[in-house]
């Protein structure tokens, strides 16, 4: 079945019954996606081909032989023979000079759901003579375990053994990540906005459960998209056509724009726990994890297109469990790079399989799962443009304070909101920064909505020797980390 309506598959959702589909309140999907209710960070495989061989870095990724691969693609299309299969002809990417035509075949309807929500739909001559550049095929029965297999010459993407979505669109972004270096593009894990006081565009790098998506999905600005972007010679253009929020805990009050949009027809819910046809975001009994799709224009506060100008400013959201870094920092183009390379933060339980509490972790260029080239092709691209834009850059914390985690607390999203808002709209430039002792970061010496005890981190711990201790441990660890690489 080519290209089918939002409407026709989620009937036919409804008639095959996959994954537990429920209609609930106001028109949403709610699926379960069974033992695979987050990305499986080691079922990536690249095959190891003339194009992949020297220029994957594989110290990163996971080969697959040539040999295997043919054995694995035919028996994924012999199992597959004769089943019902439902494409759609999408682009990945906005900027018509760089977007990549895609063909999305999936054996399960919500799946095809949640690729017509997240790419770009053509338009009606679009779709006249479309041809696909790449096939990306999900069957999960396929394989018993999560397997994701990417073939740079065959220009296939096989998914099997998971009925977790996300995998439909990383795996694309896997490819135009490989892609877009080679034209000058540094392709980003990212959300942008722009601001709705002063039109000034803003990139938020940041891992899942940073705060990414909440930050950017805001009322005081519009929304680009939330989780992926190119940055060419023109400016910025989004990759996906919608958007795959985090709902574990969704607040209307907090993120009304988000909390919306899950209550629209053609979302998804996934594993989202549904009480007498109402979800409720607050249980975590399926998964922590718990996600919607929906597409950019469910989306009140959103720009005219999904692209603009360059950045004014780019934010590096980290989620420090350590209680050490300060709510906010300025970076100079060196310590951007860094920061870029180390892509520190926590894993918040959920994000991947196994995951029940945060664990510290590094990600270079916050999407290291995804990033095939070697980090300092998109480093270069990312200080290039920086430095070239004259972009200002900032670290925020949306971790702890007062302390670790299990003896500190979360900073206040209303805080983060309110720091984000100051660099937006051009406030924090304009403060006075001092060097922080420990980190080497330049932190302001007052703000007027942060306390001493919040802005200057050590001073909200009781032991301020322990805080020493914590900082000079991480420190000791950025240093390694940045080491591995070359700057």
């Amino acid at each position: 079945m080519r290209n089918p309506s939002r409407s026709i598959l989620i009937q036919k959702a409804l008639h095959f019954g996959h994954n537990n589909p429920r209609l609930t309140e106001n028109g949403p999907l709610a699926v379960e996606t069974g033992k695979c209710t987050g990305r499986s960070s080691n079922a990536k495989y690249i095959v190891v081909d003339s194009i992949a061989k020297s220029v994957i870095d594989w110290d990163n990724n996971q080969g697959l032989s040539e040999e295997d691969y043919e054995d694995h693609k035919r028996a994924f299309f012999e199992k597959t023979d004769n089943r019902l299969f439902y494409e759609q002809d999408l682009f990945a990417g906005f900027d018509k000079t760089h977007r990549l035509p895609v063909r999305i075949h999936t054996i399960k309807p919500w799946h095809s759901l949640f690729a017509k929500n997240m790419f770009f739909n053509p338009t009606p001559d679009e779709l006249e003579g479309f041809e696909p550049d790449w096939n990306v095929y999900s069957a999960p029965f396929v394989t018993d375990d999560p397997k994701v297999i990417i073939s740079l010459s065959d220009r296939i993407i096989l998914i099997s053994g998971t009925d977790y979505a996300g995998e439909i669109k990383k795996s694309v972004f896997t490819v135009l990540n490989f892609i877009l270096p080679h034209k000058g593009v540094l392709p980003m894990h990212c959300s942008v906005s722009v601001s709705a006081k002063n039109a000034a565009p803003t990139i938020f790098f940041g891992l899942s459960g940073t705060g990414k998506t909440t930050l950017s999905s805001d009322d005081n600005s519009y929304l680009v998209g939330d989780d992926e972007h190119g940055w060419s010679d023109a400016g910025l253009f989004n990759f996906e056509g919608g958007c795959y929020a985090k709902t574990i805990r969704l607040s209307k009050k907090d993120e009304p724009l988000i909390y919306d949009a899950c209550s629209k027809f053609g979302t998804i819910l996934e594993n989202v726990v549904v009480n007498s046809g109402c979800p409720d975001f607050d249980d975590a009994s399926i998964t922590e994890n718990t996600r919607a799709s929906y597409p950019l224009s469910s989306i009140g506060m959103k720009w005219a297109e999904p692209q603009c100008g360059h950045p004014t400013n780019v934010i590096m959201l980290t989620c420090d469990a350590n209680g050490v870094l300060p709510p906010v920092a300025k970076l100079n183009p060196r310590q951007a790079v860094e920061q870029f390379l180390l892509g520190y933060t926590a894993k918040i339980a959920g994000t991947e399989l196994g995951i029940t509490e945060p664990v510290p972790t590094f990600s270079h260029c916050f999407g290291s799962p995804f990033m095939p080239l070697r980090p300092k092709v998109y480093a270069d691209l990312l200080k290039k443009k920086i430095t070239e834009e004259n972009v200002n850059c900032w670290l925020v914390n949306t971790g702890w304070i007062n302390g670790p985690y299990g003896s500190g607390r979360r900073i206040p999203i209303d805080a983060t909101r309110n720091i984000v808002n100051s660099i937006i709209w051009g406030e924090m430039q304009g403060l006075e920064f001092r060097k922080h002792v420990y980190t080497d970061l330049q932190i302001p010496k007052k703000c007027d909505f942060l306390s001493p005890e919040v802005l200057n981190p050590e001073q909200g711990w009781d032991d301020k020797e322990e805080y020493k201790k914590a900082a000079k441990s991480l420190m000791s660890q950025f240093i390694d980390q940045l080491k591995k690489m070359t700057l």
